[in-house]
């Protein structure tokens, strides 16, 4: 055996009791699990005291640019991530062509960046997991990654940024586009049905691409059509939708928020319940913690993004459009605020794309217009006009009852929707995990250790149907976490969002160590996870 971890409290992912054992590692795989035989290898970890699991996995992350910049990446390692899921709320990049490309660059500069550090050598799903497997000189990645096909991107490929119903040729190619990157590796397909221009498919559009996500075995993850005012109402459309198209659902950042929503969990979980009973075959993945994160430009009604980044600064710069826009967002409820109107004095500015814009940072925009003296609305646009749409934003709509109850249930997996720029990014994308472990599990209670485990291992890999990963078994492959359950935690807070966790010293991908004594190495462990079939099909 190439490494003999002794001792450990071996926390298996099944959501069973736990066990002491020593774990044998050879050729990156676990070989030997032995309760009762003192194991030797040509290395030997001494793990007592400490909870062996499976690795975890980040089902809603946005490193899409990150891992091909960041060889540390520890924002993810240090919190014992080894899988990450891509391509997330429908706009990522591949597959495009050089125009879409430039479009979704300036769309979501908010979540990677402007990319201008990035060669962009890529055009589809393939190149880009390709990519992945050979940067940095071919070493690959920091942690592993998956992908789903984006499908506003597809839309923006094939149909633009307009508001308007598919031609039959148009959903042709977008049927093309998914099953083009399903063949070549991607998981499912991701949707963001606030965000323009995905939000513009109707559901029959939808219907027809999940039936292309079903026939490759994959599934669909949809970012739905609100989280607020209507948000029963958009979780029902996403599992009538996919139980028409055949279709595995996955909902991301399964929320009830804001105030109507205040204590109406119940009421979603009874509908996945029902769904379930029904034959269904449904996920969702939370993160835990009640603000949300996104960018700024995501609040505007859907009519203002119609055309694309270009078109909206236009409309922002004209004031008579300005002033429509600013109507719809404070006095009628915005499709892009969850049909909610907007209060200002819940919308801190997280991140600019400009050091002359910093002083925006950490405040609300109505703290930053009471400053000025001035309507929020005002200080809203010029921020979106002078950071060009680049500005990302905490959402303080969330409440702490209907994070702990949608948890709790049986499908349930984490996610940490991590957006990692800006100067003050939500504490999530740094302390997701271990906030599960330590706050929820052991502080709190809303999970045991053993439960947690395997909302965070076992249940998203049976998501993404990888039969050899989340959970500790003799021929799986040994992505694996060591922590001390006793003082396991996140260090990211508010204040100090990029604070690593602590209690999470050895983190090993494919039985090499990323983190080792609670430090990152330079190992660059991390690949592509393609999708598979199932076997025997």
């Amino acid at each position: 055996m190439d490494l003999a971890i002794r001792g450990a409290r071996v926390v298996d992912g099944s959501g069973g009791p736990s066990y002491r054992a020593d774990v044998g590692i050879t050729d990156g795989r676990i070989s030997t699990i032995s309760t009762a035989e003192r194991l030797t290898a040509a290395r030997v970890l001494d793990a007592d005291g400490l909870a062996l699991s499976p690795g975890f996995v980040d089902m809603h992350a946005h490193s899409d640019l990150a891992l091909l910049r960041d060889p540390d990446h520890s924002a993810k390692a240090a919190q014992g991530v080894t899988l990450e899921v891509l391509g997330q709320d429908g706009l990522s990049y591949a597959p495009v062509d050089d125009r879409t490309l430039a479009a979704v660059r300036t769309a979501i500069t908010g979540w990677n960046g402007d990319g201008s550090d990035i060669d962009f050598d890529w055009r589809t799903v393939g190149g880009y997991l390709d990519r992945l497997d050979r940067n940095f000189g071919g070493q690959g990645i920091a942690v592993n990654a998956a992908y789903l096909v984006p499908q506003g991107t597809v839309r923006m490929h094939a149909v633009g940024w307009d508001d308007r119903p598919a031609t039959a040729r148009q959903l042709d190619r977008m049927r093309q586009l998914v099953a083009e990157g399903l063949e070549q590796g991607a998981v499912g397909m991701s949707s963001g049905l606030t965000y323009t221009p995905g939000m513009y498919a109707d559901d029959a559009e939808l219907t027809e691409l999940c039936r292309v996500v079903a026939a490759h075995d994959g599934y669909y993850c949809p970012h739905h059509r609100s989280y607020g005012a209507g948000a029963l109402a958009a979780y029902e459309e996403m599992v009538a939708l996919t139980r028409n198209a055949g279709c595995a659902l996955h909902l991301a950042h399964a929320t009830m928020n804001f105030g109507v929503n205040k204590g109406r969990a119940p009421d979603l979980l009874a509908l996945l319940d029902d769904a379930l009973a029904a034959g269904a075959d449904i996920s969702l993945d939370t993160y835990p913690y009640t603000p949300g994160c996104t960018t700024l430009v995501a609040v505007l009604p859907s009519w203002a993004g119609e055309g694309g980044p270009d078109a909206i600064l236009d409309r922002l710069a004209d004031d008579a459009t300005a002033e429509r826009i600013r109507h719809h967002l404070e006095e009628i409820g915005s499709d892009g605020c969850h049909g909610v109107p907007v209060e200002w004095d819940t919308i801190e500015i997280s991140g600019v794309t400009s050091d002359e814009l910093g002083d925006y940072v950490g405040r609300t925009v109505a703290a930053s217009a009471a400053a000025r003296g001035e309507a929020p609305w005002t200080t809203a646009r010029r921020l979106l006009l002078a950071d060009r749409l680049g500005s990302t934003i905490l959402q303080h709509v969330g409440h702490e009852e209907n994070v702990r109850t949608i948890m709790r249930h049986r499908v349930h997996t984490g996610g940490s929707d991590g957006i990692l720029q800006g100067d003050k990014p939500h504490p999530r994308a740094y302390g997701t995990f271990p906030h599960y472990l330590g706050r929820y599990a052991r502080e709190l209670g809303v999970l045991t250790l053993e439960e947690a485990v395997a909302h965070l291992t076992s249940r998203p890999a049976a998501r993404l149907r990888l039969e050899d990963r989340g959970l500790v078994r003799e021929g799986f492959v040994a992505d694996l976490v060591l922590f001390d359950p006793e003082t396991v935690a996140a260090g990211a807070t508010f204040d100090a969002p990029r604070t690593p966790p602590v209690g999470i010293p050895h983190v090993l991908i494919g039985g090499k160590y990323v983190m080792k004594d609670g430090r990152r190495t330079d190992v660059l462990a991390g690949r592509s996870i393609r999708r598979t079939p199932r076997t025997g099909q």
